[in-house]
């Protein structure tokens, strides 16, 4: 049975925040990759175009998830699905981390607000 310690995940950081991949094809997946994504307090997300289906399930602080303009407070245990092609921001206004679990599909992308296409490296 393959596991994914975390101890040993390799931790990304970009735009105040922390990405730990767990599941992904560098960990055997062929079709989903999760993440644990932490939020640096006070940190204003970047806006960035989705262009595969994302999830976000939040585990720890408050968060504040815009969707195509539209925001939404989460609080523990709170889930949004944002669609391919739209717009996200991740906002923590609080004085703590935010802990979310994000899933995706593998093969999944995103473009800055300049065009600059990324594929993230804990999604590979």
């Amino acid at each position: 049975m393959p596991v994914i310690r975390i101890a040993a995940a390799e931790v990304h950081e970009m735009h105040g925040s922390r990405f730990t991949p767990l599941v992904r094809p560098a960990a055997g997946s062929a079709e989903l990759c999760i993440w644990r994504l932490e939020i640096s307090p006070a940190t204003e997300g970047v806006a960035h175009k989705v262009l595969r289906e994302e999830a976000f399930v939040l585990l720890d602080g408050a968060l504040t998830l815009t969707i195509d303009g539209e925001a939404a407070d989460l609080v523990p245990g709170d889930a949004a699905v944002a669609p391919a092609g739209s717009t996200i921001r991740l906002d923590n206004s609080a004085d703590h981390p935010a802990v979310v679990m994000v899933t995706a599909p593998v093969g999944f992308s995103g473009e800055l607000a300049d065009g600059t296409r990324i594929s993230p490296p804990w999604v590979n």
